[in-house]
């Protein structure tokens, strides 16, 4: 893989994204991350996503956006099933983010189990409506499962960017750590987590995520026939 790292120590899975200064989500890291995923979901590994020092994922890749709407659709969908698929992965998974996420990469911080972001200068957005992009459902769907309501409109709406502190309370991040002690505290995480009875965790995350997955099955069928119609982005 040349996108994505990866890295098995103690059952632990880091897989860690390095597609160049912004950490862009294209076709091909989508397809090293589910590669990823296969073998840490083999292995019964608990994984650690994270990114390069300062930026975790400023989104999807915008040359790739750009090429089209057939190019943007896929690459949207393939997204939204990433995201489903860590969603309802059978063993936890832990989000060390390493600095910057905006757009796709906010919203892999919404897609995962626990989230340990970094203090400092780092903002997290959804700035879709900022680039002229209408969100997709997915992504609404996401937001309204995963984000406090009172951050909900200034979050999707006015594309408000976070600082860290604002970015835990909208339900972003479960904790801050310096950015020092950051993979030292995702691991330690994943380890506490590893006591867990996985398949009591995996049952019960399907559960208590029904509602949420159920609408995102929704949201990307919608999302195929809306984005092909209507797409466009500045």
């Amino acid at each position: 893989m040349d996108l994505v790292d990866l890295e098995f120590e103690q059952s632990i899975a880091t897989i860690t994204l390095q597609n160049g200064k912004a950490n862009a989500i294209s076709p091909q890291v989508i397809v090293e991350l589910n590669q990823a995923l296969d073998q840490a979901e083999k292995q019964q590994a608990v994984v650690i996503l994270t990114g390069q020092d300062g930026i975790f994922s400023a989104g999807f890749d915008l040359k790739v956006m750009r090429a089209g709407t057939d190019s943007a659709l896929a690459l949207i969908t393939e997204g939204s099933k990433l995201s489903r698929r860590l969603l309802s992965f059978p063993y936890p998974v832990i989000i060390a983010c390493s600095g910057h996420a905006v757009a796709k990469g906010a919203f892999l911080l919404l897609s995962a189990d626990y989230r340990i972001g970094c203090s400092g200068d780092f903002k997290t957005a959804l700035n879709e409506v900022a680039i002229g992009m209408t969100m997709h459902f997915v992504g609404v769907e996401l937001a309204r499962g995963r984000l406090s309501s009172n951050y909900l409109s200034r979050v999707i709406l006015n594309a408000e960017p976070l600082g860290p502190q604002a970015a835990v309370a909208a339900g972003f991040f479960d904790e801050l750590v310096s950015t020092s002690e950051l993979m030292k505290a995702a691991r330690e995480k994943a380890l506490e987590l590893q006591k867990l009875d996985m398949t009591a965790h995996s049952n019960t995350k399907l559960r208590v995520r029904k509602p949420l997955l159920d609408a995102l099955d929704s949201a990307i069928e919608v999302d195929l026939k809306s984005i092909a119609e209507n797409f466009s982005i500045n």
